[in-house]
């Protein structure tokens, strides 16, 4: 089993959280997805990791599907609750953490073109998506120690992911300034084998052509 991921990647980092939780060997390639020389070529038509190879199977992208799949293959510990109602809040928080990333991405990205090029209402527009999508976060959150149910589950993977991501890309919302709920949290589960292991880092993108 073989994972194309991305240090800075908030989606392929929810995949390595998955193989760590469960405990399932795999090579790790890393690659630069935004980069001419990217090794999803010819795998992933849309040319986005996380990509899964696995011997003698159709590669497999998306962190969702990925992850569903883990969690099939290795149900211990099951990622996504089987409770129904669990199961719909852990996706919908999913959902929500991936929404924000990729708003933080697009502001990444307009950030990274010539200043004169730049699009404010763009950013702006992302922007919201960002506050609004933590907000939400934070006001689910409340007081407790996961976002769903009593344990660790693809909620806060997909939540602290996000949330580190921000830190990564977009340093000065600082939300830990803003919801003491979410730093809390994020200080129970910063020491989380599998969170400590794949946090994120940058890496050198080739500049973006306007």
């Amino acid at each position: 089993m073989k994972l194309i991921t991305a240090t800075p990647s908030p989606f392929a980092r929810k995949v390595r959280v998955a193989l760590l939780e469960k405990n399932i060997s795999y090579e790790e390639i890393i690659d630069i997805p935004w980069n001419s020389n990217t090794k999803t070529n010819g795998i992933n038509p849309l040319g986005k990791i996380p990509i899964l190879l696995l011997k003698d199977q159709e590669p497999m992208f998306d962190s969702k599907v990925i992850n569903q799949y883990l969690d099939y293959l290795e149900p211990n510990p099951l990622l996504y609750p089987r409770s129904f109602q669990e199961n719909i809040s852990a996706r919908l928080l999913e959902t929500v953490a991936d929404g924000i990333c990729d708003s933080v991405v697009l502001v990444f990205l307009e950030n990274s073109r010539n200043k004169d090029l730049r699009s404010k209402n763009w950013i702006k527009r992302q922007e919201k998506k960002i506050f609004e999508g933590v907000e939400y976060l934070s006001n689910y959150l409340k007081d407790k120690q996961f976002f769903v149910g009593n344990s660790f589950s693809i909620a806060d993977i997909s939540c602290f992911s996000c949330l580190e991501y921000i830190d990564l890309r977009f340093p000065k919302f600082e939300w830990k300034n803003r919801y003491k709920n979410l730093n809390k949290y994020w200080n129970i589960h910063k020491i989380r084998d599998s969170l400590k292991k794949t946090k994120p880092k940058t890496q050198i993108i080739e500049p973006i052509q306007d």
